[in-house]
């Protein structure tokens, strides 16, 4: 893939420090590398299917980088099959994309959407290998061109499975700057999203360095703290929400956040008066994460301490260390619990019930993960009568049949959720035959 580097805009990439050490949140293995104003108008080129699906409030997989809630992504979801030929099919589609001859927005839109579902359904990283430079340039066309919302979202879209089907330390050099070009000066709203989506994508799994890993969070809480207007979507809830998330996902690689975390939770909790649940509950899942962050094992080395910054395991589990707290959050975390109690208890007539129960159900752990950092998700105090201790963290994710994850941690959430964001219907597919995935989430 060194012509990749060559399709790059900026070509300034930092050398990546040496790698830090990620006891609380493990890195995933990286394949050659360390791996109410609508200020924004819509894209005038809207293939009619797109607009199909947005009357309907459903989007496919192809196009989709959501996830409904909390319980549709612990469910899942069967991908819809494929047929027995998918080989030839996606060999065919492959060399279209790269050969784009008298092509039209048409014939790009679906050849696109064969690919992503097809590498949805599928691990297929043996038929794209040695193809995803060519790829990825086919890909940057689309999404510079924007000749249609619907083939830049599912250029964007084919461009992270790519990259999470065959990682390579060269992609986020090629792509960077085009995706932030999309994100600051496309006129249409879900694209913004979707490339806000994509760049965390590339940057967990193209080779950003630790330094570019950091830029790119700060460039997402800019986002964050204007309210959208940062890139001229001022008070639209997509690319805010998609910022939030992304930012979530990142913070998990990085195991220090010291420096970070003050000024990240003044605007998470700015956040939590939106008016958009998914706003809120995305803001206070990175409080919960920075919590969790807070606290480090004890060790030897530590001398005296506060008895106040200790955290030992409930159980008291034999081998299990202590836990201190490595420093502080938030100020007013007095005020904080305040906001997240009403919150976990909130009873409005402009929500849904369903919107109303995902809220206190999200509100209410991570009020609880703010009080006690070490409860993850989901935490029951409840003693189990055949082991005689407390069921703790009870969010699980099902393997088919018989297999079961377990989402003990918020960082484990987080990246459940960056995966999901992407491979949809095929996450079980890529969690069991893909090893970036599966390493991911240990």
């Amino acid at each position: 893939m060194h012509d990749l580097r060559r399709q790059a805009l900026e070509s300034g990439k930092t050398v990546s420090r040496k790698a830090r050490s990620k006891n609380g949140s493990p890195a995933p293995s990286r394949p050659n590398s360390a791996p109410s104003s609508r200020a924004a108008s819509r894209s005038r080129a809207v293939s009619r299917a797109n607009s199909d699906e947005e009357e309907n409030g459903n989007l496919s997989d192809e196009t989709s980088f959501s996830t409904n809630s909390i319980d549709d992504l612990l469910n899942g979801d069967t991908p819809d099959p494929i047929a027995d030929t998918w080989r030839t099919d996606l060999a065919d589609r492959i060399q279209e994309l790269i050969d784009r001859k008298r092509s039209s927005v048409q014939g790009r839109e679906k050849c696109l959407a064969t690919y992503v579902r097809t590498l949805t359904a599928q691990y297929a990283e043996e038929d794209i290998r040695g193809k995803e430079a060519d790829l990825v340039v086919a890909f940057l066309k689309s999404i510079k061109a924007e000749a249609s919302e619907r083939e830049t979202i599912l250029a964007m879209k084919a461009l992270a499975m790519t990259v999470i089907t065959s990682p390579s330390d060269l992609i986020y050099d090629a792509v960077a700057s085009p995706l932030k070009r999309v994100i600051s000066d496309s006129p249409s709203i879900p694209s913004k999203a979707a490339a806000v989506h994509c760049l965390g994508t590339c940057t967990f799994f193209g080779g950003a360095s630790d330094d570019e890993i950091l830029d790119n969070m700060a460039y997402l809480m800019e986002i964050v703290a204007s309210d959208g207007s940062f890139i001229e979507a001022q008070d639209e809830p997509s690319p805010v929400i998609a910022a939030l998330e992304e930012w979530g996902s990142l913070a998990t690689l990085i195991d220090d956040l010291a420096d970070e975390s003050e000024e990240a939770a003044d605007y998470f909790v700015d956040q939590l008066s939106s008016s958009d649940p998914a706003v809120q509950i995305a803001a206070g899942e990175n409080i919960a994460l920075l919590y969790e962050k807070s606290y480090r094992p004890l060790t030897e080395d530590d001398g005296e301490y506060n008895e106040e910054d200790i955290i030992a395991d409930p159980d008291e589990i034999p081998g299990v260390p202590k836990l201190i707290k490595n420093y502080n959050v938030y100020r007013r975390t007095d005020v904080l619990k305040d906001t997240l109690s009403d919150l976990a208890t909130l009873n409005t007539r402009r929500l849904s019930k369903k919107e109303q129960k995902s809220l206190r159900t999200s509100f209410a752990d991570i009020l609880d993960s703010v009080e006690y950092p070490t409860h993850g998700p989901r935490y029951q105090n409840a003693i189990n009568q055949d082991t005689g201790k407390r069921y703790g963290s009870r969010m699980t994710v099902r393997i088919h049949k018989e297999g079961v994850m377990r989402i003990d941690k918020w960082w484990k959430l987080h990246r459940l959720q960056a995966l999901r964001r992407v491979l949809q219907s095929g996450f079980v597919t890529h969690y069991e035959r893909n090893l970036v995935v599966f390493e991911s989430l240990p």
